[in-house]
């Protein structure tokens, strides 16, 4: 209701960027998750690159739009997944844009709705093609993505690791003593070290926290694990540097001289 209020107010302007990720569906870190202050309650392009600023709460971006750029969804003029992801790429925050991006390369449950991925790497790498502000750094950042990511946190621990020159694999599938198989969020093959992300919905029912210490015991005897590290994504948000500590302890071993 927001958007279309605006949209009346300005109806040359074209939903985009945060906000047009959320109408695909698309996971975006709010203000609590980012470690900073609330982004705009609305953003909306101007191609028409005239208006200066919007209304209160509202950020207008001045950009071109190609017509093939923008579609109409939910009875709004937005701009489509490429073009919407391009721009979060060229605006930044690095991690803010790249969870965004994993979440539409892959499936996920986004306000209750379980979806299919929305968009490919080729597709976006063409988005980013033209000469706008932003598109080396934002073509950079693209090549950092990783479309089997299976949540925003594990998106944010992983980018935390590459930043501290830890290259874990990551959703590695792992086979069981008695058969079947377990995914691991990632792992450092090498040391035996497997490092697991919960999501904000944590065990949540009696059942579930049985279900997982089962999974987590089952991890611990494949060969390929001789340790294994929990987080939550409380912990990613708000003490990634906790983490990069404690991974780098359980490392400490394999390495003859730490960071």
């Amino acid at each position: 209701m927001r958007l279309k209020a605006v949209h009346l107010l300005k109806p040359r302007l074209v939903v985009s960027h945060r906000s047009a990720a959320r109408l695909w569906r698309i996971e975006v870190l709010d203000g609590s998750r980012r470690g900073q202050g609330s982004p705009p309650d609305a953003e909306f392009t101007d191609p028409g690159l005239s208006i200066v600023r919007g209304p209160a709460g509202v950020r207008v971006h001045r950009m071109p739009l190609a017509e093939a750029d923008v579609v109409q969804l939910r009875g709004l003029p937005v701009t489509d997944v490429p073009r919407t992801l391009a721009d979060l790429l060229r605006a930044g925050p690095r991690n803010d844009a790249l969870v965004a991006v994993e979440s539409a390369l892959n499936y996920r449950t986004v306000y209750g709705v379980r979806r299919a991925p929305l968009t490919s790497m080729a597709a976006l790498s063409v988005a980013l093609e033209g000469p706008l502000r932003g598109g080396t750094r934002a073509r950079h950042w693209l090549s950092l993505a990783d479309r089997r990511s299976g949540s925003p946190a594990e998106t944010v621990a992983r980018l935390h690791m590459l930043d501290a020159g830890l290259r874990p694999e990551s959703q590695v599938e792992l086979r069981l003593p008695g058969g079947g198989r377990r995914y691991l969020d990632f792992l450092f093959r090498e040391a035996g070290l497997a490092v697991e992300i919960e999501g904000y919905p944590y065990h949540g029912t009696r059942e579930a926290h049985r279900r997982d210490i089962t999974r987590f015991n089952q991890v611990l005897q494949c060969p390929e694990v001789r340790t294994l590290l929990r987080y939550t994504a409380e912990d990613v948000f708000h003490h990634p540097a906790e983490i990069i500590r404690g991974i780098h302890t359980a490392l400490s071993p394999h390495h003859a001289r730490l960071p």
